[in-house]
């Protein structure tokens, strides 16, 4: 099975979710190695999958 780059980022933030640093370091490796438009996908994947968590605090400098 061929996983996409995105796939690997949305399951590991989703695996680094409790907390905020590493999050927030596993995010901003992201911004390096994704597609423009992926990053874009990315960012509306993080508002409707951690809705109302501290998580998405990360996402105020973007």
């Amino acid at each position: 099975m061929n996983t996409s780059m995105l796939d690997y980022v949305k399951t590991i933030l989703g695996k680094v979710s409790f907390d905020i640093k590493l999050f927030k370091k596993e995010f901003e490796k992201a911004l390096k190695v994704l597609m423009p438009e992926e990053v874009n996908e990315l960012i509306s994947w993080m508002k409707s999958h951690f809705d109302g968590q501290p998580v998405l605090k990360v996402l105020e400098a973007y």
